[in-house]
């Protein structure tokens, strides 16, 4: 081809190049989403939306389950299934072996405390400091933290929301809204806006990590004193007993905290109940809390209104604090997801109506699943699960088999923090012991105690010594050299410690076993075309798949895959 030719061939086929390029990025920027809403419901196993769905309205749950791509085989595949560990998951894409949540606590060893998840002695709470009581926490994992200091550092990966606001430069809006704190920090990412409900004020705060003050509207919304407005009222069923999918056989694993109740009506006291607010979050009314002001946030901000993608992630945290006090198969978790699809319902039409759900995209999630409590596995015939004790570690042969076979006592066990059992590698060393001959040795003797499924050293991690099994592959994922404890222990099916810090509980959490890890993955919105999904997907999915969606990078550390039905759009 001479010369010439060539040239006028070049330049077509680079003309045709730019086209297409030019055509794809229009159809891109057409497809993408002004808003992404990211919902995450605290402890929502995969199948409560499903067995409660006959009693869900219009537009909540139903409209993302039958309008949305909607996968109902998704698994985590790390062993803690704890809620920071599946928070920042969700948020990074990846497992804890990667993002370093181990945990909602970890022994530091350099600080030789334990530490909780979003702990920074750096930073310090912004207040209003009107508070109208002095709650206690009913999560009392946050007890371990030194002051109230809270950021995103402790996070080892970025994150989808961090990714974002590097993508666009700063001009996407990045906010994260919990009743937790750990459930709004994780999501928000280093670059975004955190806000969590403080029970000991009773107000949504935040801290310098983010703001040099509290903003005005916040301080607006706090001085309106929604919380307040349930005060002297009861949380009551709200369908006819009939009405209700579960059967409930017995009650007495159920949990009356501070005159809550075991039973319905829960009454919320009065607002100058020193738990009054606690009340508040273990029912609907800590999710209505947290909508309102999710929905003030984002007529405030103006999410969805400028030439950006903005983000909002939104935990609801109830259905956890439930499910810790009654259980999965109770009312009061029914009619707790009941009166959530209502408060989804009505956001998602506020969504509309500001910014359209066709140009919204939403995915929900869950951090973790949750087990049936041990008393309603017992009476539906099911006779192994039970209670287990912490002091049940001492009933074997463990404190003799140190003493006999290194000289050690029981002290050279530092604690026990789930799942984890933390050794004092001081007191090893100055004896001259071999530290993996020691792990070896308590792994053996703890798994001889009826509860104990197994126990794993993280010597045998590390050294890439373990069966290849699926719930060792799950504790290699959870593994991270710098935070995680010497042996990792899993309790048996439907057997776990009902014991928080001295608050007997109904249920909980933290296990590999699939009632824990099955959690739902749905997308909806942005002209996203209705499909239900079978095939297996993670979790860790869902980050990858927004970046790709949007056409931004990755969060540095994500091991998920792009959910194909989502990004495949023409």
């Amino acid at each position: 081809m001479p010369t010439n030719e060539r040239l006028l061939h070049l330049a077509k086929r680079t003309t045709i190049i730019a086209t297409t390029a030019l055509a794809s990025f229009t159809l891109h920027a057409a497809q993408s989403p002004k808003l992404v809403v990211q919902i995450t419901v605290d402890g929502l196993r995969a199948d409560l939306i499903e067995r409660f769905k006959d009693n869900f309205g219009e537009g909540g749950f139903r409209y993302l389950m039958d309008e949305g791509v909607y996968y109902t085989n998704a698994n985590y595949q790390h062993a803690n299934t704890e809620t920071i560990v599946g928070h920042v998951s969700l948020a990074t894409g990846a497992p804890p072996s990667v993002h370093g949540m181990v945990g909602n606590v970890w022994f530091d060893r350099n600080l030789n405390r334990l530490v909780y998840n979003v702990e920074d002695p750096n930073y310090a709470m912004l207040t209003q400091g009107s508070g109208v009581n002095k709650a206690t926490e009913i999560d009392p994992t946050q007890k371990t933290a030194q002051g109230d200091g809270r950021s995103p550092a402790p996070i080892l990966s970025s994150t989808f929301s961090d990714e974002l606001a590097i993508a666009s430069s700063g001009q996407s809006q990045v906010y994260s809204v919990s009743v937790k704190d750990r459930g709004a920090i994780s999501l928000a990412g280093h670059a975004g806006k955190a806000f969590w409900f403080s029970k000991a004020q009773s107000e949504f705060v935040t801290s310098d990590y983010y703001y040099d003050e509290t903003p005005a509207w916040v301080t607006k919304w706090n001085e309106k004193a929604l919380p307040a407005r349930y005060s002297g009222k009861k949380w009551q069923l709200s369908l006819d007993k009939e009405a209700y999918t579960v059967i409930e056989h017995n009650q007495d694993h159920k949990v009356e905290l501070a005159g809550f109740q075991r039973t319905f009506p829960h009454p919320y006291g009065p607002a100058s109940f020193q738990y009054y607010s606690t009340m508040l979050t273990v029912s609907p009314a800590g999710d209505e809390i947290t909508a309102d002001f999710a929905n003030t946030l984002i007529a405030e901000k103006k999410l969805g209104q400028g030439d950006s993608t903005d983000f909002l992630a939104v935990s609801f945290s109830s259905n956890d604090y439930v499910i810790h006090l009654y259980g999965p198969s109770s009312l009061e978790t029914e009619d707790n997801l009941i009166r959530l699809d209502r408060t989804l319902a009505a956001m998602f039409e506020s969504i509309d109506k500001s910014v359209g759900l066709d140009n919204t995209l939403i995915v929900l999630s869950a951090d973790h699943g949750v087990p049936e409590a041990s008393p309603t596995a017992n009476q539906l015939g099911l006779k192994q699960p039970f209670y287990f004790q912490k002091d049940a570690l001492w009933q074997s042969g463990l404190e003799a088999r140190l003493n006999t076979e290194f000289g050690l006592s029981k002290e050279v066990i530092k604690l026990y923090a789930q799942p984890y059992i933390y050794l004092d590698h001081e007191m090893i060393k100055d004896k001259k012991l071999n530290l993996a001959k020691v792990q070896e040795a308590v792994a053996e003797e703890v798994v001889n105690i009826t509860g104990i499924s197994s126990a794993v050293t993280s010597n045998d991690i590390a050294m890439n010594q373990v069966a290849n099994t699926r719930v060792n592959q799950l504790i290699r994922n959870n593994y991270h050299p710098a935070r995680s404890g010497d042996i990792y222990l899993v309790f048996d099916q439907r057997t776990y410690i009902n014991d928080m810090d001295g608050l007997t509980i109904a249920s909980t959490h933290g296990s590999p076993w699939r009632f824990d890890t099955h959690v739902p993955v749905i997308f909806a919105g942005n002209q996203l075309k209705a499909q239900t999904v079978s095939r297996a997907v993670t979790p860790y999915d869902i980050a990858p798949t927004l970046s790709n969606y949007l056409g931004i990078n990755t969060p540095s550390g994500a091991t998920g895959d792009v959910l194909v039905e989502v990004v495949d759009v023409k």
